[in-house]
């Protein structure tokens, strides 16, 4: 896809047709949280052509596959899910080239963090804080 492919610049009604549903539809899908468009200051939503791609993929999943807005709202949270691990899998995988000597250890919330050799990596008790450090001496 390219990058502008995330810009939100169809009105709902535009959406609706590019889409093949009506704009009603599309308001309650943004209510389950099926499609999450983009607001102006008054609110009004903005979909971008992921948006419409995604609309088109539910309709797809509930008419052709019988699939229930439950199960499709699973299905797109568990596919944002595996494109995420896909994506951090890439970063480890540049990160741990070979002759850059980094170590990674957990961060406070999980989350992966990189230190090169020579450094120290300790918790604090109190607030679960990462602290990495270069020892003197």
């Amino acid at each position: 896809m390219h990058p502008n492919d995330d810009r939100p610049v169809f009105l709902i009604s535009v959406a609706a047709r590019l889409a093949g549903m009506h704009p009603q539809t599309l308001r309650e899908y943004d209510r389950l949280g099926l499609v999450s468009p983009a607001r102006t200051a008054g609110r009004g939503r903005r979909y971008s052509k992921r948006d419409i791609e995604q609309l088109r993929e539910i309709q797809r999943l509930s008419q052709e596959e019988g699939i229930n807005l439950a199960g499709i709202r699973r299905i797109l949270h568990l596919e944002r899910a595996l494109a995420s691990a896909r994506s951090e899998v890439e970063r480890l995988k540049y990160l741990a080239e070979p002759g850059t000597h980094r170590i990674f250890a957990a961060g406070p919330r999980g989350e992966v963090v990189v230190t090169t050799r020579g450094r120290t990596v300790r918790r604090e008790a109190e607030t679960g804080a990462l602290i990495v450090w270069r020892p003197r001496g």
